[in-house]
């Protein structure tokens, strides 16, 4: 072959030989191919074999066979390899579905696209979507196709040897079903008189076709798409008549069923009425619960105007409060397609009314007042309100009063009741949201009568002034429960003001049966005045005649007594201080130390208080030492120098023990010098 791999259309020239034979030799070509077996050549003339334009059907293999009279010889095969393509491709889609567009699979589905384009070598595939290059190969699959890759698919073949290529596209729509399941309704129509069987099922590719099938008597009616829509009149449908709606879509693969029954609740409507938010609002319901379709409800007042809108089943209306409201009917007005009359509920907005157990109450004071009220109808949250006598709203943390509520009791009690302050009326107030009611209670709080006059009958000092004894009388008749003692200074320089001064309770809660009393806790340098007043309950008699209690008998001796031995002690305890001051203080003050000391004892000693005095001692020059012997031996008087030192007596305070030297020779002369050693151990407290 002049050109074993020529391009589709180029010529190509065979030539067989042989080397050795006797002519006549005659040649014959053959196409071996591995579809149709071995294929005489017709072209061949001869030993060569011309093909002017090569084409795909001439690949395979080629030999020559050689034959003369003699013999015959075939050559070894030769493969002529024609390049060629690519073609134009083919896409193939399963699963195969189609619609006028191209090819049509449905969400979640698995897809799978197949391009094929004939070509040699064979053809490199690239797969676009919308322009987009997302794949790689001649299969491309998706697992799970979703809406969002509907859309045009694009194969490009290549033949990378001739660097040719090819393409061709398919339009791909994926379908997929609305959300949900459908909706299948009944509703009133024509004022309540006719009933529309409502079906619809929207969204979705394409719209899913509905129509309507009456369960029981068969037969269909018209599909549409998305929604279908069928008028019956009210009174043809018998209560508890089902209908079916169908639901078709390519995505599915049997009709969905939604099924509604027609039915009409039983027994009425009910109204009621509430205020609500401290009765700033009244809000009127009406229920009627049920049915299908439900039941319509509106609001009408007694004027015959529709209140608010229309509403089924539930249907509130809100209004401000207004007294102007008491005593007036609301209508709620309920209606259904099998029915053929509207049903009603009335309601009638009425004030509180309150009655009292007792409308006059009376009693003593310091006792219990208990007032109580009773609200006969509790309607629209009636709030409930006492009113003291001086007409002011009674609150639950007030100290005085104590509320209670038991159902529809509301009582109020009082405390510690008390004359005149407490009288008077007093009001059970109730209101709601439309309206209010009193009811007044009476109240009479009486005083005790008055108890029997107290006279003073002693009244004296004991011996320190610091309490007095008191003694009493009744004078009269009459109930009482105790005494009251008062006193007040009384003072001559606060004669002209005595009567601005206030009395002091000093003693109260005396048992009746008392007639004296110790009272305590008075200044000796003051001047009480005291009276007493008879007590029964909380009404207090007229006050006794003021005194002033006496002075207490006249007793000298333990005064005497107690000066004299305070005296005594006073002067003791000074001189022991001040003899101590004087031997600690010898520095200071040195006459007066030696006049004590010096002439103390008969030894001629000298105290010293403290250890440095010895030092000093011996440091005494001539003069001094002997002034100080003459003094020593003035003191002693005819004592012998050899006798030595005793103890001396010690002060408080003053040295323990003081000693001289007894080997110091006494002075010969009176006018030789004499050296004195002392030797002084001293302690101090």
């Amino acid at each position: 072959m002049n050109n074993s791999t020529p391009v589709e259309g180029m010529p190509v020239v065979m030539t067989c030989s042989v080397k050795e034979g006797t002519d006549p030799v005659d040649y014959s070509w053959h196409h071996h191919t591995n579809r149709d077996g071995t294929v005489a050549v017709t072209e061949a003339v001869g030993s060569s074999l011309n093909l002017t334009s090569v084409n795909r059907t001439h690949m395979g293999w080629y030999t020559c066979t050689a034959h003369n009279e003699v013999n015959s010889q075939t050559s070894d095969r030769m493969y002529l390899d024609v390049i060629y393509g690519p073609d134009e491709p083919v896409i193939s889609v399963e699963p195969f579905a189609i619609n006028q567009h191209g090819f049509l699979a449905n969400e979640q589905e698995e897809v799978i696209m197949t391009c094929l384009a004939l070509s040699n070598p064979p053809s490199h595939y690239i797969w676009f979507y919308n322009s987009s290059q997302v794949y790689s190969g001649q299969k491309y699959v998706i697992t799970r196709i979703s809406r969002t890759q509907t859309g045009i698919y694009t194969c490009l073949a290549q033949n990378l040897h001739l660097n040719t290529r090819t393409q061709t596209a398919i339009v791909l729509t994926v379908y997929y079903l609305p959300k949900g399941k459908p909706k299948c309704m009944p509703l009133p129509a024509a004022n309540f008189q006719d009933l529309a069987l409502h079906c619809s099922w929207q969204g979705g590719f394409p719209p899913v076709r509905l129509r309507w099938v009456k369960s029981k008597r068969g037969g269909n009616y018209t599909a549409t798409y998305s929604n279908v829509t069928q008028i019956h009149r009210g009174m043809d449908i018998r209560n508890g008549s089902s209908y079916t709606c169908l639901a078709s879509h390519p995505a599915l693969k049997e009709d969905v069923v939604c099924r509604t029954t027609v039915w009409v609740p039983g027994g009425s409507p009910t109204c009621s009425a509430a205020a609500t938010k401290r009765n700033e609002f009244l809000m009127l319901t009406c229920d009627w619960a049920g049915g299908e379709p439900r039941v319509t409800l509106w609001w009408r007042d007694w004027r015959d105007h529709v209140l608010g809108g229309l509403k089924q089943s539930h249907n509130i209306l809100v209004m401000k409060s207004n007294n102007s409201l008491g005593g007036k009917e609301f209508t709620c007005m309920a209606a259904h397609p099998l029915r053929t009359r509207t049903a009603e509920c009335h309601v009638r907005l009425e004030p509180p009314k309150l009655v009292v157990e007792r409308s006059k109450v009376s009693l003593f004071e310091g006792n219990e007042a208990e007032l109580a009220c009773h609200l006969l109808a509790p309607y629209l949250g009636s709030e409930v309100f006492w009113y003291n006598n001086k007409n002011q709203v009674i609150r639950p943390d007030a100290k005085k009063y104590q509320l209670q509520q038991d159902d529809a009791w509301f009582n109020l009690t009082l405390r510690d009741t008390e004359w005149m302050k407490d009288s008077g009326v007093y009001r059970c107030t109730a209101m709601n949201a439309v309206g209010n009611s009193s009811a007044p209670v009476s109240l009479q709080v009486k005083k005790y009568p008055t108890p029997p006059n107290v006279t003073i009958s002693k009244l004296k000092y004991t011996r320190h002034r610091t309490e007095v004894e008191l003694e009493w009388q009744i004078q009269g008749s009459g109930n009482l429960t105790g005494f009251v003692v008062q006193r007040r200074e009384a003072k001559k320089a606060l004669k002209k003001h005595v009567a601005s001064i206030p009395w002091e309770t000093v003693a109260s809660d005396i048992d009746p049966d008392t007639r004296d009393q110790k009272l305590g806790g008075l200044d000796p340098a003051v001047v009480y005045a005291f009276r007493i007043l008879a007590v029964n309950h909380r009404t207090r008699g007229h006050p006794s005649e003021v005194k002033t209690p006496a002075d207490p008998p006249f007793n000298a001796y333990p005064a005497v007594i107690g000066a004299a031995v305070a005296g005594m002690i006073v002067a003791t305890v000074a001189s022991l201080l001040a003899f101590q001051y004087i031997v600690r203080n010898r520095e200071n003050n040195p006459r007066l130390h030696d006049m004590l000391f010096r002439m103390a004892g008969a030894e001629a000693r000298e105290h010293i208080s403290t250890p440095e005095d010895a030092e000093t001692a011996t440091g005494l020059d001539g003069e001094a030492s002997e002034r100080v012997v003459d003094q020593s031996a003035a003191a002693a008087g005819e004592t012998s120098p050899e006798a030595g030192l005793e103890e001396a007596p010690v002060s408080p305070g003053g040295p323990a023990l003081v000693q001289e030297d007894a080997s110091v020779p006494p002075p010969t002369t009176d006018d030789d010098p004499v050296n004195v050693t002392i030797t002084v151990t001293a302690t101090t407290p």
